[in-house]
């Protein structure tokens, strides 16, 4: 067992347990760009009959096909328990540079079947309705070059007509925005759970642009932990407590203790100006503004929810607050503290000028919710700083989202082997967060995309300090040819800290973070 918690008590877990929520099967999902990673499923392997021979499975009738018609082959089967192993982790490597953990460009494929709303349309027309994050001649070019598949036969014509059951894949040249270097220091240990203090910028799983640079993948390349059941989420720019299961059954166990609200969550932050002295609760419901930005505020339409607030300390112009959630609703702590006047100090959404005079207090505003987001927006982007929000230019300019998805930077719940997203639910945390491409060169000579030879360019996989070992430019790759300011690392530490985990006989703590000392100055 390995500790480095300030208290870790150890229970009989092994009758009771937590927030467990299994890594989803593969759904049929988006092929949005940029997304979560994906990765093939295999197919279920027979299981052989008493006697110990195998009985083949009999071969599947092809229908006769009317002249001109093109046969699509059936779906296959995928396999519900596909985690990550050395074949995901083996697409690239990290290096460190500036304070922050970087991840070299690799290429990858996005994978999904054909939705109902596609069956009967052209691919071009799919491709410029719901993939706008790359113009039409991006398409073409990478049909040229092979990087477009449709049943894994390579796509020469893009007017070529969807069905039902038809199999795409898209190969792009995948960069990851940079987080923290600060390490993902493990609390506790044992054949059942590990409990990590995750820093800031990390997201938990792979979801929207982060696939490699999330803790999920950390803990598997550097730290041997794979098939770890995620039990709880935090949002990306929040640190902390962080639980995971190591079988399926302890996920389920715990997952019981959050559905009879058995678990307690307390939180700890730095807001703005002086917070009241007396324990201030706040009950105002919660809407969703925006997924693809993560952006919510109090509404009344919105969902029912409960933050229990105490003032810890004072240092004349800002406040340490201890927050209680009794509910789990998507920023909630964040928009509840904007709600009473006092957001986080640092808080890169709720603490913006955007929100008007007033910040968003008392829910005052005085946008419309498109108006708010807009001005979110052109804030970070005059700033250069949408890399924060989890967000790029080349999302901004993708198809308008829906309802049912979930934020491109952190609160998509996704199939994160096969890079399929579905609809975001309630987090079981209240703070799981858990949005131009330009002109190609047509006449640029493309081929496929070598994979080996990319890993090979990454250089070293131990990610040497600032050793990038990488020159070679994807001639598709609109990323390749835009020159980004790095964030740094003060920019991806937000004033909001998971302190501690408690069910029904289990603890976890952290250590108070630097921040949230009394005598901090900023």
């Amino acid at each position: 067992m390995r500790h480095g918690v300030r208290r870790a008590v150890w229970p009989a877990w092994v009758r009771a347990a937590g927030i467990g929520v299994r890594l989803p099967p593969p759904p049929r999902g988006d092929m949005a760009e940029p997304g979560p990673g994906t990765g093939s499923g295999r197919a279920r392997e027979e299981e052989p009959d008493p006697a110990g021979k195998e009985e083949a499975a009999p071969a599947p009738k092809k229908r006769r096909l009317a002249g001109g018609e093109r046969y699509v082959p059936p779906p296959r089967k995928l396999n519900p328990g596909v985690s990550f192993g050395a074949e995901h982790f083996a697409e690239t490597s990290y290096y460190f540079e500036g304070g922050l953990r970087k991840v070299r460009p690799y290429y990858f494929d996005f994978r999904t079947y054909c939705k109902g709303r596609w069956v009967g349309r052209s691919l071009l027309h799919v491709f410029g309705t719901e993939f706008r994050a790359q113009p039409l001649s991006y398409y073409r070019a990478a049909a040229r070059a092979g990087r477009l598949r449709l049943n894994e036969e390579p796509v020469s014509d893009l007017d070529i007509v969807l069905k039902n059951n038809d199999f795409l894949r898209n190969t792009v040249h995948r960069h990851e925005p940079p987080v923290t270097a600060q390490p993902i220091r493990i609390l506790a240990e044992d054949e059942e759970v590990v409990v990590v203090d995750k820093p800031s910028s990390l997201p938990v799983h792979p979801c929207g642009r982060f696939r490699h640079n999330t803790v999920i993948f950390i803990l598997g390349k550097e730290h041997g932990l794979r098939e770890l059941h995620t039990l709880h989420r935090l949002d990306r720019m929040t640190s902390g407590v962080l639980m995971f299961a190591k079988t399926a059954a302890v996920s389920k166990r715990i997952d019981e203790q959050v559905r009879q609200r058995q678990l307690e969550k307390e939180y700890v932050c730095r807001v703005v100006g002086e917070f009241p002295e007396h324990e201030v609760v706040c009950e105002e419901p919660i809407l969703v503004v925006s997924y693809k930005v993560g952006v919510c505020r109090v509404d009344a339409k919105g969902k029912p929810c409960q933050t229990l607030f105490q003032r810890l300390s004072y240092n004349g112009s800002s406040s340490v607050v201890r927050c209680l959630p009794r509910t789990g609703r998507t920023h909630q702590i964040r928009v509840h503290l904007q709600f009473l006047g006092h957001p986080i100090l640092n808080d890169p959404i709720y603490n913006m000028e955007a929100w008007g005079p007033d910040r968003g207090k008392g829910g005052r505003i005085g946008k419309t919710d498109e108006e708010l987001l807009k001005a979110l927006v052109e804030e970070h982007r005059s700033k250069q700083s949408l890399e924060i929000l989890g967000i790029g230019e080349e999302d901004l300019n993708s198809a308008g989202e829906s309802k049912d998805c979930g934020n491109s930077g952190d609160c998509t719940k996704s199939d994160p082997v096969n890079g399929s997203s579905c609809p975001a639910e309630d987090e079981k945390d209240p703070e799981r967060n858990d949005v131009a491409a330009c002109p190609l060169n047509t006449d640029t000579n493309l081929e496929p995309p070598d994979k080996d030879k990319e890993l090979r360019l990454c250089g070293n996989q131990d990610g040497q300090a600032g050793e990038k070992g990488w020159e070679e430019k994807d001639p598709l790759c609109v990323e390749c040819r835009t020159s980004r300011r790095d964030p740094s690392p003060k920019e991806l530490v937000m004033f909001l800290h998971a302190l501690r985990y408690k069910g029904a006989d289990f603890e976890y703590c952290s250590s108070m973070p630097e921040w949230a000392m009394e005598d901090w100055q900023e």
